[in-house]
């Protein structure tokens, strides 16, 4: 067995004296990991830095073997992301996403994204917006997408501004008003309307990390990403 394909690193763990388990998001088959023999050589940790983008090989004997690597760069992200603190934590909370998606399973939609918003860190006023619909993608490939184009009660599909904190249905303005206070609300940019101001997205993330928290992140036992909410003080 045997395939070459790009992959941004997700992150390393040492295997014996010189070598690592790597981690990747492949374009072509998803998230996997391989043997990297020398992978602790120094020229090597300068390749698997999260975030960087490396053309990998993988081989094995059988396909559900571990396999080994071999990779040559070709996008170094990573001394730039270091600059700063939102790309620091944004580069970690996209790896912490990542890991969530089905081991060897292709998903090339979510891989190019992921790699529009590492190459728009360390900028969080860039990253942040894309984050929130990454978030809303995840949500959306395991099982627990939100419904958010037509009123979960009167079936319109205008001035919707609310989201239902049970069923990840949206709500118009009129049937949502007298339960306002128990929903959340609805960013007019998620559907591609409105601005991307800052208010708008930090809501964004508020809706996004409640169904994360109650559909993903709880029900195996985790909690959200330290490094989301470092994002978030770094975006401010």
């Amino acid at each position: 067995m045997q395939w070459t394909d790009d992959g941004i690193v997700l992150g390393v763990r040492l295997h014996g004296e010189t070598s690592v388990i790597l981690e990747l998001f492949t374009r072509e088959h998803g998230r996997h990991l391989g043997l990297l023999r020398g992978g602790r050589s120094r020229r090597n940790q300068a390749m698997l830095q999260p975030g960087n983008t490396v053309l990998a090989t993988w081989t094995a004997r059988l396909d559900e073997h571990l396999g080994n690597y071999t990779i040559e760069p070709t996008i170094s992200r990573a001394a730039r992301l270091m600059e700063a603190r939102a790309g620091v934590a944004g580069i970690t909370h996209l790896s912490a996403l990542a890991r969530l998606m089905p081991e060897r399973e292709a998903s090339p939609g979510l891989f190019d994204v992921l790699t529009i918003i590492a190459d728009a860190l360390p900028d969080a006023s860039l990253a942040a917006p894309l984050i929130v619909r990454l978030e809303l993608e995840v949500l959306q490939d395991l099982g627990f997408g939100l419904d958010l184009t037509e009123c979960a009660s009167t079936g319109q599909t205008t001035d919707l501004i609310y989201v239902s904190p049970k069923t990840g249905r949206a709500v118009s303005r009129e049937a949502g008003e007298p339960w306002k206070d128990r929903l959340f609300a609805l960013p007019a940019f998620l559907s591609g309307e409105g601005p991307m101001d800052r208010d708008a997205v930090l809501a964004g993330f508020r809706l996004t990390g409640h169904f994360l928290s109650r559909h993903v992140f709880e029900p195996r036992g985790l909690t959200m990403p330290d490094a989301r909410e470092a994002f978030l003080r770094a975006y401010g």
